[in-house]
């Protein structure tokens, strides 16, 4: 194929800019630079092992520097106490790898990567915007290298929607709400027999974190704030200066897929799990990340499914889903922090990107990577869902559930009225931040 000379100009600007980042990156060490290739690295992580040595393998076929990485899976709910525990033996791993959901806990055992060596610049110009998440919060540098990122997408069945006459998946909430009466379908004695979303409740509604934290951040709620003094601080937006604030309107949105005087009734406490209800055919819409998508084709290979990027508010002029963004981290007592970031830094690069999104589902953290095609039709929408993806710093996950299970379940109730719990589960949030 020839190349005109326009093509090969921008394919020199592209790669002189693929070079400068890459070596940005791979200049960095903590002692110097690393001249002996990457050397002997533990990465500690919170990704399934299979996937992560997966694609250790195949990149090691790229670069076989990296053929002394190996990979340890460890539980998210233990992972800051084994830290600190190894840490403290002199046994800790030269990576961690796991998302801005665990990054306050693990924050305080991390070296942060100074920005003399990482500069704002090359990191946003470089990564996704939710990568942001990982910034020192006083400018010093970053806490660490994105990796992937695995935003929420929405998931239909096709022939639910087909036998409905419904010929494409709701882009809107305010749409999604109109189909309810056509596409649930209740009892005379209002039992849901097929629910259209699994919203309202929230033990039973899979990735109900993520999904209410969607919703906030769609509607301006940052969720958490850098105080005055530092710390972080929740903020749920339950105040307005004039108006319902915006924190409450979240909450009576989500709500009333759950009251049965509602005409958006869909959903209740007393049926399965969301994700077992779609996969069974009983749930014509199911929000869920990315990933998923082969998860659920594989537990019921029959299922006819697509995916569609989540929801937006009626009025929005910018996109926003929830994502989780795995980040590679170099933590205190690290033997080989060098050859660990450049392990980390080779991971970033297009090739190494591409090959961790067809391993694991999730969609590149390296903007350069999410310009290339996606190898299938769901990672597609993942892909895209990416560049809009945000998140929040909160506390560790089974706390984060305790609280919101908490504010949901008395609005439910009728024991609490919205901003009452709001304000309550604002207190705990920040109570948590605290720790």
């Amino acid at each position: 194929m020839k190349i005109s000379l326009f093509q090969g100009i921008l394919i020199g600007v592209f790669g002189i800019a693929a070079f400068a980042g890459l070596f940005v990156f791979a200049t960095y060490s903590s002692t110097g630079t690393q001249a002996d290739g990457v050397g002997t690295v533990l990465i500690w992580g919170t990704l399934p092992k299979d996937q992560v040595n997966g694609i250790l393998l195949e990149v090691t076929k790229l670069d076989t520097s990296m053929k002394s990485v190996t990979y340890k899976q460890k539980a998210p709910l233990t992972l800051a106490n084994e830290l600190s525990a190894a840490i403290a033996t002199n046994e800790a791993p030269d990576l961690v790898l796991a998302s801005q959901e665990e990054l306050l806990s693990l924050a305080r055992f991390m070296q942060v990567i100074p920005s003399a060596k990482l500069s704002q610049s090359a990191f946003t110009n470089s990564f996704v915007d939710e990568a942001g998440l990982f910034a020192e919060p006083n400018g010093a540098g970053y806490y660490g290298v994105p990796f992937l990122v695995d935003p929420l997408v929405l998931f239909w069945n096709n022939n639910i929607l087909a036998s409905n006459g419904v010929a494409k998946p709701p882009t809107t909430w305010d749409a999604l709400t109109g189909l309810v009466p056509n596409l649930a379908v209740l009892t005379p004695t209002h039992q849901i027999q097929r629910g259209l979303i699994a919203l309202g409740t929230y033990n039973n509604v899979h990735n109900a974190r993520g999904i209410l934290s969607a919703i906030f951040l769609q509607s301006n709620v940052p969720m958490t704030t850098y105080a005055s003094t530092g710390h972080v601080a929740a903020d749920l937006g339950g105040s307005a200066a004039k108006g319902t604030p915006p924190g409450q309107a979240v909450l009576g949105f989500y709500t009333q897929f759950a009251d049965p005087t509602k005409v958006s009734y869909t959903w209740n406490g007393s049926l399965p799990d969301s994700e077992h209800a779609f996969q069974t055919g009983d749930l014509a819409l199911y929000v869920g990340y990315g990933s998923e998508a082969r998860t659920l084709a594989a537990l019921n290979p029959n299922l006819d499914f697509s995916v569609a990027p989540l929801p937006q508010p009626g009025t929005a002029t910018i996109k926003i889903t929830y994502g989780l963004v795995y980040a590679f981290m170099i933590p205190r007592g690290a033997k080989n922090s060098s050859g660990a970031f450049q392990a980390a830094a080779l991971l970033s690069n297009s090739a190494e990107q591409a090959i961790a999104s067809a391993a694991t589902g999730m969609a590149p953290a390296s903007r350069n990577a999410l310009t290339a095609t996606a190898p299938d039709a769901a990672t597609a929408v993942a892909y895209r869902s990416a560049l809009y993806a945000r998140g929040w710093l909160s506390p560790s996950p089974d706390s984060v559930d305790q609280v919101f299970s908490t504010m949901i379940g008395n609005v439910v109730s009728g024991k609490s009225e919205p901003s009452a719990a709001l304000s309550t589960a604002e207190g705990a949030l920040s109570l948590l931040l605290l720790k």
